[in-house]
């Protein structure tokens, strides 16, 4: 009876982890433009992944939890990295900033020279 409350949190951990992510693929569709598509992939993401990884501690076997800490360290490194190197893609090509109030202090964000204009 000791393992009940781990077990009931494990599966809020379970919800909370769907939940995030969930939140994170309705950003992918709702954000505007590449880049805070971007945060809402890698972060929303992310948080959902850790808290399933949380979850594992319920399990109580040492060989699933070292798996989950290695799982977490390798996002922990990925996905800023990957982000990074799709937004620095986006900004190469010049892809446009959508959201309202954005503010492209550089000037090379907009349409390309010589393309047509929306």
């Amino acid at each position: 009876m000791t393992l009940g409350w781990l077990a009931w949190g494990a599966d809020v951990l379970v919800l909370l982890g769907v939940g995030v992510m969930t939140i994170g693929v309705y950003g992918l569709y709702r954000m505007p433009d590449i880049y805070t598509q971007l945060h809402a992939a890698s972060k929303a993401v992310f948080l959902g992944v850790i808290a399933l990884l949380l979850a594992s501690v319920a399990t109580r076997e040492p060989a699933i939890l070292y798996r989950a800490l290695l799982i977490a360290v390798f996002l922990l490194v990925t996905t800023p990295v990957a982000a990074h190197a799709v937004a620095r893609a986006a900004y190469l090509l010049r892809e446009p900033m959508r959201s309202p109030g954005a503010v492209d202090e550089t000037g090379r964000i907009g349409p390309r020279p010589g393309a047509p204009q929306p």
